[in-house]
Parts: C-alpha cells; structure tokens; sequence
C-alpha cells in the first residue's frame, strides 16, 4: 500500500506530465482559455490514458512480448489511442453536445497527446504490473486535469487583470505556466 501511494504522489505532483515530464503541453496550452472546457477536456484525457494504458498492458504482455514484436510497441498504442478516442468523440456527441462543440478540434487531438502515449510507454519501462499501471495513468491524468484546470483558473483571471499591452494573451500564458512549473518543483526530491 505505501508503495502505491509513492506511485499516487508521484503522479499527481512530483512527476507531473505537463510541469514535470512536458508531455501533453499542446492542449494544457489550447483548452485552457475556459474552466469547463478544461474540465471536458481533463476528464476525455482521463479515460483514455486510463483505458489505454490498461489495452497497452494486455497487448504489451499478451501479444508484443510472446511474438517478439516488441518494436511495434509504438504503432500498437498509437491505434489503440486513436480508437479510444473515437469512441470518446461518439460518446461526447450523444451526451453532451455544447461540450463536444466546445472541445472542437482539441477532441481529436486527444489522439496525438503524447502525454496518452508517454504515461502508457511509461509504466512499461517501469515495468509495472496491470493494476499500478492503471493506478499510475488514472492518477497521471489527475495531474494533468490539476494542471490543466488551474491555468484555465489563472487565464480566466487574467482576462479581467490589468495586463501590459506587450504581455497580453501567450506572453502572459507562458508566464503564468513557467510560475505554476516553478511551484511543483516545489515537490521535487519527495518521493523518486
């Protein structure tokens, strides 16, 4: 059990995909302008980096390894991505209309978030086994949507602040997330 919680910490805070990894920077950058559209977009990341690191497990195991293909790793879980996030654009369209509407191109860029595909490669090269695999990705998305909703927080903020006219818009962004980068360092050194 305290093995698993170093693995919850270490994802949430001391490896962090966006402030410390930089995987997934592309929507933390893009989905960012509203709240709740970093909210839909977080939760989108969350079940398919959580359902494809558990596919990329099985077949890492049951298919890559036992035909010595493990060089088509990549491919595997780039396919298995793309379809999750197919079936997330299908579900979103029943569901949820205005937010599938809000997420626009973002939503099929889910398939190209390398951070889906680091955290994935990552328990691999961890060699995790099935169920902390699924409890690193599910919390590494934890990490993403902290990320992701507070610089949404900030932006929205930002908006109705006094900025100078050279720092308006992405001088200000990118300040803003070297800032919130800088405070999770905070937490470097606490567990490996």
């Amino acid at each position: 059990m305290g093995e698993m919680l170093l693995v919850i910490v270490s994802a949430i805070f001391v490896n962090n995909v966006v402030f410390a990894r930089f995987l997934g920077i592309c929507p933390y950058l893009g989905v960012s302008r509203k709240l709740d559209t970093a909210i839909g977009m977080g939760f989108a990341v969350t079940f398919v980096m959580t359902v494809a690191t558990a596919i990329g497990y099985f077949l890492q195991y049951a298919v890559l390894i036992p035909f010595k293909i493990e060089f088509m790793q990549t491919v595997m879980f780039i396919l298995v991505i793309a379809s999750l996030v197919q079936l997330v654009e299908i579900i979103l369209k029943k569901v949820s209309k205005p937010l599938y509407s809000s997420l626009g191109i973002f939503l099929p860029l889910i398939t190209t978030n390398c951070a889906i595909l680091g955290v994935a490669l990552i328990s691999i090269q961890e060699e995790y086994d099935l169920v902390t695999s699924v409890v690193f990705s599910f919390f590494s998305a934890m990490g993403f949507i902290l990320a992701i909703v507070m610089f949404a927080g900030i932006r929205e903020k930002l908006e109705a602040a006094d900025v100078p006219k050279p720092f308006e818009n992405v001088p200000i962004g990118f300040i803003s997330a070297a800032i919130l980068s800088l405070a999770f360092m905070g937490f470097a050194g606490l567990v490996k």
